[in-house]
C-alpha cells in the first residue's frame, strides 16, 4: 500500500496515477458488448438463451424456464430462519422509510400576470434493475434498486440476476419477495441489458436500466443509452476515511473500514488521509495484522497494492481540499466533530459522519442508497434515489389576458432569432386581444 505526503514534489502525478482509472473504454470489451447487444435485437428470446446457456451454463432449455414465480420469491422468504429474516426486514424497512422522504409531488403556482405554471411529477412506467447474481450475491443492491422504484409509483418492476449453472443465493430472491419486485429472469451479462433495452417476446421494454454489474453490464448500459435511461457507469467500489485527533486506540476500526472496501474487488480502491504521520503508521500496521484474517485476503491485498494509498495532509483545510478533489464515493469522516467539517464538502457520495459510522452500515440498513456516483463522478452525480424513477412534464397555462404581454416578448426574441413562424404564432396571441 503506498504512502503518500501531500508535501512530496511529485504528489500530484503520484495521486493522479492512483485515481488513474477508465471503466469501459476497452476496444474490445465494446465490440464484444455491441455484438452481444444486435443479436438480442436481432433474434430475442432465442439470443437470450443461447448467451445465457453459454456464458452461465444455465441448464434451461426455453426461455419460459428463465423467469422465476412470485410463489418462489414467497417461498424463498418464508424459509428463511432468524436472526437473518428480521435483519433483511429491517434494513427494508429503513431503506423505505428513507426513499419515502424523496418522493416529489406535482406543483402550481399563478404568476403575476395571472397564467398558471408549473411542474407535473410522473413516475416511470416500467424498470428493470440489474442484481449480480451467483453464490456471492447481494440482496442488499435488491432492496437499494426496487424500494425506491416502487416507493416512485412505478407500475412495474423487472429484475434480472444471473445464476450461474442455476445456482442463486435465496437471499436475493427473498429480497426481491419484500420489495415487491414484479417479474425475475434469471440472465445477466449485456445480454440481460439489451433485452430489457429493446425487449423481446418474453421480457419486456423498459424505460430505465439500473444496478451494478461488471464490465460488461457497464459497458451495455453505455450502449443503450438514449434508447432507456440508465443510473450511471459504475466504477469499482472506493471509500476514503478521514481521520484525525484519537480514534480511542482504534487502528484498527479505521484499518477494517479500508479493508471492507478493498475486498469487494482487486480493483476498488481504499485511500486514508490523515493529519497524524503516527497515525498513518497504525493503520498501516493494523491493516497488516488484519489482512490474514480475512477469508478475502488475496483480493483486498491486491486492492490494496493496486490502487490504494495511506496520505498524510498537514492541515485540516489540505485534507478538506483533497476530499474535494478525489470526490469519494464513500466519505468516512472519524473526527469528533463531523458537522464541523460537514460545511466544507462538496463531493462525495455519501458521507459517513464520526467515529462510530462505519460505511458498511451504510450498505446494508442506515437506510439511504449504497448505489452512489463513483471515479470521481460525485462531482456531478447523486446517488440513486426515487427522483432517478420519476420524471417532471413542465405545465405552462396562459389566460387570453395573462398570454398578452408573454407573446409580445416572445415575438421579439424570436425575429431575432430568424424564426418567423415562432413570431408569428405568438404575434396572433396579443394582436387578437388589440
Amino acid at each position: 500500500m503506498r504512502h503518500l505526503s501531500t508535501q512530496d514534489a511529485d504528489f500530484d502525478r503520484q495521486l493522479q496515477e492512483l485515481l488513474a482509472f477508465e471503466t469501459v473504454n476497452d476496444a474490445q470489451l465494446l465490440r464484444t458488448v455491441d455484438d452481444i447487444i444486435a443479436q438480442v435485437r436481432t433474434d430475442g428470446d432465442d439470443a437470450v438463451l443461447a448467451l445465457t446457456q453459454k456464458f452461465d451454463q444455465y441448464p434451461a432449455t426455453a426461455m419460459h424456464e428463465l423467469e422465476l414465480s412470485k410463489d418462489k420469491l414467497a417461498l424463498a422468504y418464508a424459509d428463511l430462519k432468524e436472526p437473518i429474516k428480521s435483519a433483511l426486514m429491517s434494513a427494508a424497512a429503513r431503506v423505505r422509510s428513507f426513499h419515502e422522504r424523496q418522493v416529489q409531488e406535482t406543483w402550481q403556482y399563478e404568476d403575476e400576470l395571472g397564467n398558471r405554471l408549473g411542474q407535473k411529477v410522473t413516475a416511470l412506467d416500467r424498470v428493470g434493475i440489474y442484481v449480480p447474481g451467483g453464490l456471492a450475491s447481494y440482496p442488499s443492491s435488491v432492496l437499494m434498486n426496487a424500494i425506491p422504484a416502487k416507493v416512485a409509483g412505478v407500475d412495474e418492476v423487472i429484475m434480472v440476476v444471473p445464476a450461474p449453472k442455476g445456482v442463486l443465493n435465496p437471499l436475493v430472491l427473498a429480497a426481491a419477495h419484500l420489495a415487491e419486485v414484479d417479474r425475475v429472469f434469471t440472465i445477466g451479462g449485456a445480454q440481460a441489458v439489451a433485452a430489457l433495452a429493446y425487449g423481446t417476446k418474453t421480457i419486456p421494454r423498459v424505460d430505465k436500466i439500473t444496478g451494478p454489474g461488471n464490465k460488461y453490464v457497464a459497458a451495455a448500459k453505455r450502449a443503450v443509452f438514449g434508447q432507456v435511461g440508465i443510473d450511471m457507469i459504475a466504477g469499482p467500489s472506493e471509500v476514503l476515511v478521514y481521520a484525525e485527533g484519537e480514534t480511542d486506540d482504534r487502528a484498527d476500526w479505521l484499518a477494517m473500514d479500508l479493508l471492507s472496501q478493498a475486498e469487494h474487488d482487486r480493483i476498488a480502491q481504499a485511500i486514508f488521509v490523515t493529519i497524524s504521520r503516527e497515525q498513518l503508521d497504525e493503520v498501516a500496521s493494523a491493516i497488516d495484522k488484519a489482512l490474514d484474517q480475512l477469508p478475502k485476503a488475496d483480493i483486498a491485498r491486491d486492492s490494496l497494492t493496486n490502487r490504494g494509498a495511506l496520505i498524510l495532509v498537514k492541515d485540516r483545510a489540505e485534507g478538506l481540499a483533497l476530499i474535494n478533489r478525489i470526490a469519494p464515493e464513500h466519505l468516512e469522516l472519524s473526527v469528533d466533530q463531523p458537522d464541523e467539517l460537514l460545511a466544507d464538502i462538496r463531493h462525495a457520495g455519501a458521507i459517513f459522519m464520526g467515529r462510530h459510522t462505519p460505511e458498511a452500515i451504510g450498505d446494508y440498513c442506515a437506510g439511504p442508497n449504497h448505489v452512489l456516483p463513483t471515479s470521481g463522478t460525485a462531482r456531478f452525480s447523486s446517488p440513486l434515489g426515487v427522483y432517478d424513477f420519476q420524471k417532471k412534464s413542465s405545465i405552462i397555462y396562459c389566460t387570453p389576458t395573462g398570454s398578452q404581454s408573454l407573446a409580445e416578448t416572445a415575438d421579439i426574441l424570436a425575429q431575432n432569432e430568424d424564426l418567423e413562424a415562432h413570431a408569428r404564432s405568438a404575434r396572433y396571441r396579443y394582436q387578437a386581444h388589440k
